[in-house]
């Protein structure tokens, strides 16, 4: 019998299927910026040079992390695709820039179409919602390096912003007030403590419905880590906007303190909001510290703007006026 490609696990007709698939749904991301179909061997996008006079261009990768584990044990493909847009976009954008174009990387042992039409398909909501196109990606059939049913999912994206709009925190001085935005969940962090507390610590079932969340605990976990596109736009020419932080792993202190030059330090105000229910139950059934909830977890908070103190009502008011809800949760100080 004559050694295929097929024998060794690879199957050509899926890929060209989940290609297909994919293909149609990248394209209902696209804008007249989009120069060339899904196909060639790159993606194309033209930049409008009358909107960024001066352009800087801004990139970043990332991944779901093991939030992907529940997604496998729910067989649940369709959200995952949002939680990676959503989480680049919001990084790109706390310096102020806007989202231009996404690339996708699959890798799985067997490819299974309907799985990547779901996962791109929640790429193709994400990018719809935050003005970004989806020009291209790749999918990787590698049999035997990964588990039966499972994948990895990363991606990259482009932005830009004017260099004389760019925010860096360059701007930041002590007595700047923290506002914090509500999170939508764990968003995609803190999963691998998340998972050891419910599967080996005090084990869940992903199914039950879990009384102070109001859905199962399959639902909560997966819930769509959320885009802070809107809320960024609405304020980031604002005059007193120093800083924006992304709240992703290493917690409020971790990601803001990012954002900080020598001689400054955070104050946070741990009662200024409600910490919703998920984590306080993940902290009661694990038995955590609140030093390492707050160091693992977003806590409730996923995005922080570090603004001054007289434009803070500023800020609030015009963030109110999108329905944002905002919560004073600190401040800039001098350390010493």
């Amino acid at each position: 019998m004559a050694t295929t490609y097929g024998s060794s696990g690879v199957n050509l007709k899926a890929a060209e299927a989940a290609t297909q698939r994919i293909a149609a749904l990248a394209k209902s991301t696209f804008n007249e910026n989009v120069v060339r179909e899904i196909g060639l061997f790159a993606g194309f996008y033209q930049l409008d040079l009358k909107k960024y006079r001066h352009p800087v261009i801004v990139s970043s990768i990332d991944g779901v992390g093991t939030k992907l584990k529940i997604a496998f044990m729910l067989n649940r493909h369709n959200t995952v695709g949002q939680d990676l847009v959503n989480h680049c976009v919001n990084d790109i954008m706390t310096c102020g820039a806007d989202p231009l174009f996404f690339l996708d990387y699959i890798g799985v042992g067997t490819l299974n179409p309907e799985h990547a039409e779901q996962i791109i398909s929640g790429m193709a909501i994400a990018c719809k919602a935050n003005s970004c196109a989806l020009i291209g990606g790749e999918t990787a059939e590698m049999p035997g390096f990964y588990q039966s049913g499972e994948y990895d999912l990363a991606g990259t994206i482009i932005g830009a912003v004017n260099r004389d709009e760019l925010i860096d925190g360059s701007d930041i001085r002590p007595g700047d007030v923290l506002l914090g935005l509500p999170s939508t969940g764990l968003h995609t962090n803190g999963f691998s403590l998340a998972r050891k507390i419910l599967f080996e610590v005090a084990p869940v079932s992903l199914h039950s419905t879990v009384p102070e969340l109001g859905v199962s605990w399959g639902e909560a976990l997966l819930t769509v880590h959320r885009s802070y596109q809107k809320a960024i736009v609405q304020v980031r020419r604002m005059p007193g906007l120093a800083g924006i932080s992304h709240i992703t792993g290493g917690g409020i202190i971790g990601n803001t303190k990012r954002l900080l030059r020598p001689g400054m330090q955070l104050k946070i105000d741990w009662q200024a909001w409600q910490v919703p229910p998920l984590f306080r139950l993940l902290q009661q059934l694990g038995r955590v510290s609140d030093v390492e909830m707050r160091r693992v977890f977003n806590m409730g908070i996923g995005l922080v703007l570090i603004v001054h103190r007289q434009e803070k009502d500023r800020i609030v008011n015009s963030l109110e006026q999108i329905k944002e809800t905002v919560f004073e949760i600190g401040t800039v100080r001098k350390t010493g």
